[in-house]
């Protein structure tokens, strides 16, 4: 996951705070998904980020999601697996919990942001009310994220088999990054072949008016993206933009997903519900 300043994510908490007064959602409880190579618990990483979450918003209830039955599991999930799988099981674990059946808050670093946008959009029992992501890459990666820790085994693994084609069959299902990687001057094989990030996108001919409707009923979307970003590549990503096959960087506005409002990205942008 990446690094960031205790300052930083007070203020971002700030915001969400302000973004969900008035609400009773204002202190819900908050839902947390770490990065990739990190895990729900981890003491100097997420369980820290949980009790800045705790001292932020007194009284709330915080839950970090876990895939597996252990950290290590949690962590291998984060490279390999199948993520509609791995959706319909964080969906269907977090339904048992009962403090989160009210409106909830939602907090994601990294890849984790774009799974929790996802959860909006696909889970549809969930009430989410203000959704906060750190260098999430919501439009895809056009290089395959880099290794934080150069001894992670499990990284090295994962870059070595997508460095083999992201697009293969095996690749595609299993390995977690490829899954939301788009290769600007392979766009048509992407839309082809990827199977996640084009439909949590929208970017299929046929359109799911449910993922338009969730994520524009949010009362906030707060999104952060790093001055010196070193794994999300192009950084936009992180504020739904990308770049073209040159790598001239394309900003949201000037997206056709945000044009045509595919996710209904632009009606909360111009409701003012949205922080970049």
């Amino acid at each position: 996951m990446q690094l960031f300043s205790t300052l930083s994510l007070s203020y971002a908490l700030a915001v969400t705070s302000a973004a969900a007064a008035g609400l009773s959602g204002m202190h819900a409880p908050v839902i947390l998904w770490h990065g990739m190579g990190d895990t729900c618990c981890n003491n100097d990483t997420m369980g820290w980020v949980a009790q800045i979450v705790s001292d932020e918003l007194p009284g709330a209830f915080v839950h970090s999601v876990r895939i597996g039955n252990s950290e290590n599991a949690d962590q291998n999930a984060g490279f390999f697996g199948n993520l509609n799988t791995q959706l319909e099981q964080v969906c269907n674990d977090l339904a048992g919990i009962p403090e989160l059946h009210q409106d909830v808050n939602m907090i994601g670093f990294s890849q984790g942001g774009l799974f929790l946008r996802a959860l909006v959009q696909r889970c549809t029992w969930l009430q989410p009310k203000v959704l906060l992501t750190f260098g999430s890459p919501h439009m895809g990666v056009a290089k395959v994220p880099e290794c934080t820790d150069p001894s992670s085994a499990m990284c090295r693994w994962m870059r070595q088999l997508a460095s083999k084609g992201v697009y293969s069959w095996y690749i595609r299902d299993h390995v977690v990054q490829a899954q939301y990687f788009k290769d600007p001057a392979r766009l048509s094989q992407y839309l082809q072949y990827s199977i996640f990030l084009p439909d949590i996108n929208n970017e299929l001919d046929k359109k799911n008016e449910q993922y338009k409707k969730r994520l524009s009923s949010l009362e906030g979307l707060v999104l952060v993206q790093f001055s010196e970003e070193q794994m999300i590549s192009p950084p936009g990503s992180a504020w739904f933009g990308f770049t073209d096959e040159d790598g001239n960087d394309i900003p949201v506005q000037n997206t056709t997903m945000y044009k045509e409002d595919w996710l209904g990205l632009r009606k909360l942008h111009q409701a003012n519900k949205v922080e970049f």
